[in-house]
């Protein structure tokens, strides 16, 4: 199979736990784009927070594409254009965070370049590393949602956060997307909005087929992408049920599994078949 199309989960995929590329998998990647694959980013971060990750793979010399918020956004890198978004309302934003009082977890969401919380946590402070966003700290949260945002966190200790995630995808099933990014990350977008979705609105823009794509993750908002590509790979650190519904399983992302999966699938296959 010859494939065009490399789609990324970053943090605990594409980075390392030190949040940097590695040589290796930097090195792979630039070659699969030298020879027309695309790179593209998919990620539950916010966009601002792919910038320098993007920049450093010079995704726009290669006119590639970040799906950011897990899916809720398409940027076309090279132009900035945004080709798809997809927002909350505030009464829905508004209603999160009453089930996030009722569930006693703590709940955060992005206005402008600020992560917006009502109270400041150990999970929010996070976010606020990974992504390099400030964090406001509102009085009064339903006040500051005034506008539709692109997604809602609800965040705690994975043991709990785990037991919300099955009651709140019951409840919320025919209203909103609803799937963990980390074990102590609850995330929500608009129903449907995944970035498998995204993933499928985007290949039929640019003409690549399905089975024309490799897409690697470690983690359950990753799923929906692993099973809609043709070649779905799971990290060697993702879950146990995350690997079990992948077609491949790589090593870990401090062990270049990344680069392991383009070295395999795409530049021994170029080298075949010349």
């Amino acid at each position: 199979m010859s494939y065009k199309m490399i789609v990324l989960d970053m943090d605990d995929t594409l980075l390392r736990d030190d949040h940097t590329i590695s040589e290796a998998t930097k090195s792979a990647l630039m070659k699969a784009q030298e020879h027309g694959v695309k790179v593209v980013l998919a990620s539950g971060r916010p966009t601002f927070a792919m910038v320098d990750v993007a920049n450093e793979l010079h995704l726009a010399d290669y006119g590639s594409y970040i799906l950011s918020f897990n899916g809720a956004k398409i940027t076309n890198w090279k132009t900035k254009e945004e080709i798809f978004s997809s927002t909350l309302p505030p009464e829905t934003v508004h209603k999160l965070f009453d089930l996030s009082t009722r569930e006693n977890v703590w709940i955060h969401t992005y206005v402008g370049d600020e992560i917006v919380t009502p109270e400041n946590n150990p999970f929010t402070d996070v976010e606020a590393k990974i992504t390099g966003l400030p964090i406001k700290t509102v009085e009064n949260f339903k006040e500051a949602i005034s506008n539709p945002v692109v997604k809602v966190l609800m965040v705690k200790e994975a043991e709990h956060l785990q037991k919300v995630e099955s009651l709140l995808q019951r409840e919320l099933v025919s209203e909103l997307s609803v799937m963990r990014s980390k074990p102590f990350f609850l995330e929500f977008t608009e129903l449907g909005v995944t970035k498998g979705t995204s993933l499928s609105i985007l290949i039929e823009k640019l003409g690549i087929k399905q089975d024309e794509v490799i897409a690697m993750g470690d983690s359950y908002n990753d799923v929906a992408m692993i099973e809609f590509a043709g070649l779905g790979v799971a990290m060697g650190n993702a879950p146990d049920d995350v690997k079990a519904i992948s077609n491949y399983v790589t090593d870990t992302n401090n062990n270049d599994g990344v680069a392991k999966v383009v070295q395999k699938f795409i530049l021994d296959e170029l080298t075949e078949s010349k």
